[in-house]
């Protein structure tokens, strides 16, 4: 059987290293004063109080968790890093006891807690839950006894014998008679981070979830000094001093990297400018094993572990004073910011515009809109109805003058003294036409008219148009009348007997003057042959010229007629106009009058309702300051509760 404390003159409950014992004394806490252990168990309870207050069970469930670890005596220190960076053997080496699989040995497949036990003991430990916190009860038979002889070994073949399912439930607990691991020290050995060193997304969430359900008080994250921590690195680092003040960074393998005091500078620099503030400490754990073998001191100050000693003792001993109020210092601030953003955020939104007030503007904003449209849609209709007036009495008169042009063209191919019968129908057909044209003309235009003056309303387009435009333009009046034949003057038989007489006459004197010449009588048969001409062509010149005298008549007539028909049309179509203009008017003021009682309505329902949300806005702002303001002093009180850092707990090299 292998013996677990090495070293020729360790007994069992000696230290587990050659180095004197420091300062401190006795490895246990010292005991705290009420005073101090309540003045940051009053920062926490106030913070799970107002975590509680404003309904976040979440951050009340993990300061609950935070405040049970701060309170136990025990510091649960949790090692972690990427695959090959010595953790393992870095436990090893600082208990002195192979417990953890190395290099060479099996791979590290679950977590193994290490802590102090007055025998040697190991088991294989199945909690309850994926959730279930690592020091709750385990399942029901969730323990199986582990030899303590090739532990790493027995260990790996238990969880391969398990089934693969239930290997994230799984990790192992040893018990180990050390005089560092009774003074409270719990060390947990987890497997390597995945992805680590170059990508680190899944080792933050993987780191997240093993420092909250194992209940870790500190993280000792490892790195090899043999290069640089990477950006990966040092984002997981970042992420995890979001939650824990107390990260240590361990730089392991010194003794194969000679230019490791160039990586421990960079490397706190580096956590510098990333604000880290972790303590970085130099370690080999091959020269720590050859110290412990050969009892050699400066052998095992030049490995680094005295410093990692003493600041794990150091925490120990302080954790219900400086390391719990620097613990509470952040928690408790991380909490309050947390709290107070959605506050912030609500109460920059009560300074906004609400919905109640945007209606308030908008109602406002249509009834300036709405004096705009009174005053357009009258403008247009006033301008629109006085063209209408003007095209209609246009209309009518283009339209009588056709019919006037038409009727003087058939007047001068009829006698008025015989066609008049059927001239006169033709005439009052052609104007009742030309008149209810023109009228039908005008209900279109009215038509459109309602429409232009629906145009001005654009919110409300075709449903403020009435229904009856057509109705409003009177049926077309029949004005046209009979005219009577105008009086004409005959050419009776005894007018052309007498009228042929009279141009005779001349032609018998003209042509027997002309004959008498030739030896002839005045009157012979040649002269009143000529006569008989003459007389028969001042017949037809007469004639012609009674007919062009009638129609000259009955052409005046019409044109009379056809003016006076005029005459009553415009003053029928001015009626239509002026009577469509009062009928939309009406119609529109009415609509306008709607509109206006419909906005004020919601102008005043708007204003109480915006009314109301201002005040209820207004006693919001005003419980959100005040619980801002409650959260500011928590957080004042939070910084104040932070110590300075204790130098002299990193001397040397180890510093950060």
């Amino acid at each position: 059987m292998q013996r677990w404390e090495m070293g020729a003159t360790a007994p069992v409950a000696a230290p587990i290293s050659p180095v004197q014992p420091d300062s401190h004394g006795d490895l246990r806490p010292a005991a705290q004063t009420p005073a101090q252990t309540s003045l940051w168990l009053d920062v926490l309870d106030a913070t799970i109080q107002m975590s509680a207050a404003h309904h976040r069970g979440d951050l009340q469930e993990w300061l609950s968790g935070r405040r049970a670890q701060l309170l136990h005596p025990d510091l649960r220190v949790l090692v972690t890093g990427a695959a090959g960076q010595g953790k393992s053997h870095l436990v090893n080496a600082l208990i002195n006891a192979p417990v953890c699989p190395v290099a060479g040995a099996a791979p590290a497949t679950v977590a193994t807690v290490v802590r102090h036990g007055d025998t040697p003991a190991a088991q294989l430990v199945t909690r309850a839950g994926p959730t279930a916190a690592w020091t709750a009860p385990p399942a029901p038979h969730g323990r199986i006894d582990l030899p303590t002889e090739r532990l790493p070994d027995a260990l790996a073949e238990a969880v391969l014998a398990r089934p693969p399912a239930a290997a994230p439930l799984l990790h192992a607990e040893v018990e180990v008679p050390r005089a560092l691991l009774a003074s409270g020290l719990v060390l947990i050995d987890t497997p390597a981070l995945p992805g680590l060193p170059d990508d680190g997304r899944d080792a933050v969430a993987d780191l997240r979830g093993l420092v909250t359900y194992a209940c870790a008080d500190l993280v000792l994250f490892t790195c090899e000094a043999t290069r640089d921590v990477t950006e990966a690195e040092v984002g997981v680092l970042a992420d995890l001093a979001r939650l824990y003040p107390h990260v240590l960074v361990a730089l392991t393998k010194t003794d194969v990297a000679p230019r490791w005091r160039d990586t421990l500078a960079h490397t706190r620099d580096r956590l510098a400018a990333a604000g880290v503030p972790a303590t970085v400490i130099a370690l080999s754990s091959t020269l720590r094993e050859h110290a412990v073998r050969s009892g050699s001191h400066p052998l095992n100050e030049e490995s680094g572990y005295p410093h990692l000693i003493n600041h794990l003792q150091h925490s120990v001993s302080t954790k219900q004073d400086e390391f719990a109020r620097a613990t509470v210092s952040l928690i408790a601030r991380l909490v309050a910011e947390r709290i107070a953003k959605p506050l912030r955020a609500d109460l920059r939104h009560s300074a906004e515009p609400s919905d109640a007030v945007a209606q308030l503007h908008d109602a406002q904003r249509r009834l300036e809109d709405l004096r705009r449209i009174t005053t357009r849609w009258q403008n247009c209709l006033a301008d629109e109805s006085g063209d209408l007036m003007s095209d209609i009495e246009h209309d009518l008169r283009e339209r009588s003058r056709a019919v006037l042009a038409e009727a003087e063209k058939t007047l001068d191919g009829v006698d008025p003294a015989s066609g008049w019968d059927e001239f006169e129908p033709w005439l009052r057909q052609a104007v009742q036409e030309a008149a209810e044209a023109s009228f039908a003309w005008l209900a279109e235009r009215g038509e459109w008219l309602a429409h232009r003056v629906a145009e001005q309303f654009p919110e409300y387009a075709d449903q403020v148009v009435p229904p009856w435009v057509a109705g409003t333009v009177d049926e077309v009046p029949d004005r046209s009348g009979n005219l009577d034949a105008p009086p004409v003057e005959r050419f009776t038989t005894t007018q052309k007997l007498f009228t042929g007489l009279r141009g005779s006459y001349g032609g018998i004197l003209m042509v027997g003057l002309a004959t008498s010449l030739a030896g002839m009588s005045l009157i012979n048969p040649i002269s009143i042959g000529g006569g008989a001409i003459f007389g028969g062509r001042t017949i037809r010149e007469e004639s012609k010229s009674l007919l062009k005298r009638r129609q000259a008549t009955a052409k005046l007539a019409v044109q009379r007629h056809i003016d006076q028909i005029f005459l009553g049309l415009a003053k029928d179509a001015k009626d239509s106009v002026r009577r469509l203009q009062r009928t939309l008017r009406d119609h529109y003021s009415g609509v306008t009058e709607d509109i206006h009682e419909a906005i004020m309505e919601s102008l005043r329902s708007a204003k109480a309702e915006a009314d109301r949300e201002l005040a209820a806005r207004a006693q919001r702002a005003r419980r959100i300051e005040h619980e801002l303001d409650r959260l500011a002093e928590l957080y004042t009180q939070a910084v104040a509760l932070a110590p300075a850092r204790n130098p002299a707990i990193t001397p040397g090299t180890a510093s950060a």
